[in-house]
């Protein structure tokens, strides 16, 4: 049986979604929903037999429908989820997945009461690196994880990177919250335990004339001492550039991968992602429709998304006060 798929936004993120969607077999998007005739139909040229459309409400009242992928916005992604659920449609939603506890809490309600998978892409789980990551943890190769070093640079922010939405911290939540979200979504699934405490320093590098920082640090306590170590830049002065590094330790051993190490054919017309990330993506979304089909169980739960939430806020919070805040769960 087919499943269709309505995406709902035609920013950057939502063309990733339409390749990524039209790729899988027995999957086809039937509709992108946007305001922006133009852009909705950018999107739509991603996956062939897509509809462009305005018209929300038809769509999500339409019974062939499936599901919907939320690309919007952040602000707007509570609002589109209550909808779509209501409407028994099966939701996915970008990160970060909403800009407070309260918004996730009704998302996650909504969707409980329809009876519909409610899924947040968390894009970093799928990974090749990271699954290896999480896999070598669980078969207990290092023992009990206790620190984790994040080091990830990118060149996308400047020159010629964000100038809109994604600037504004009332809409985007700040850096830590738009950004952040995957590394601390990261550390909480590898550790597998509640974040308590988090420090964050930003620092304005090569797009100093941005209303946010670029590049920022976060250290991250969680409830049995174990600690995460997190740089972020999105400053690097070349789109395409990257760098990763991962170091995790654990009380018989340490796993470390780092995409330096890897081969790669880059020139300056051609810079592809690393092996280490390529296809995540699609595997996201098809763990997504698996779901759907009552193949799979989640590998994104919904706990952690909440717990990962919670401390980007308190990120936030430290990147404007200067100071350690405690991380809210309540």
């Amino acid at each position: 049986m087919t499943l269709n798929v309505a995406i709902i936004g035609a920013g950057a993120i939502a063309h990733d979604h339409a390749a990524a969607l039209d790729g899988l077999s027995g999957v086809r998007v039937s509709h992108v929903i946007s305001s922006d005739p133009s852009r909705a139909a950018a999107v739509a040229a991603r996956a062939p037999g897509a509809v462009p459309t305005a018209e929300a409400a038809a769509v999500l009242a339409d019974p062939a429908v499936t599901g919907v992928s939320i690309c919007t916005a952040t602000p707007t992604h509570a609002a589109w989820a209550l909808r779509s659920a209501e409407s028994g449609k099966h939701v996915h939603v970008e990160k970060p997945v909403a800009l407070s506890l309260t918004d996730f809490d009704a998302m996650a309600e909504a969707c409980r009461r329809a009876r519909v998978v409610f899924m947040v892409g968390q894009t970093v789980r799928f990974q090749p690196v990271v699954a290896e990551l999480a896999a070598a943890v669980r078969a207990g190769d290092i023992g009990t994880p206790r620190l984790l070093h994040l080091s990830w640079y990118t060149g996308h922010t400047w020159p010629g990177g964000w100038r809109a939405w994604q600037l504004d911290p009332a809409k985007s939540g700040g850096h830590p919250v738009h950004n952040g979200t995957h590394a601390l979504d990261l550390a909480t699934w590898l550790f597998e335990r509640r974040p308590i405490r988090v420090f964050a320093r930003g620092f304005p590098t090569f797009a100093a004339d941005l209303p946010t920082p670029d590049s920022f640090h976060l250290t991250v306590r969680f409830d049995d001492g174990s600690l995460a170590l997190i740089e972020l830049s999105y400053g690097l002065t070349r789109s395409g550039d990257f760098l990763r590094r991962y170091v995790l330790a654990g009380e018989r051993g340490t796993l470390a991968h780092s995409t330096e190490d890897e081969p790669a054919l880059i020139s300056e017309a051609a810079k592809p992602a690393p092996a280490s990330i390529a296809g995540a993506m699609d595997r996201q979304l098809d763990h997504w429709v698996r779901l759907i089909r009552g193949e799979a169980e989640p590998i994104v739960r919904l706990d952690q998304v909440r717990a990962t939430l919670a401390t980007a806020l308190a990120a936030q919070q430290s990147l404007i006060t200067g100071q350690p805040v405690e991380v809210d769960h309540a």
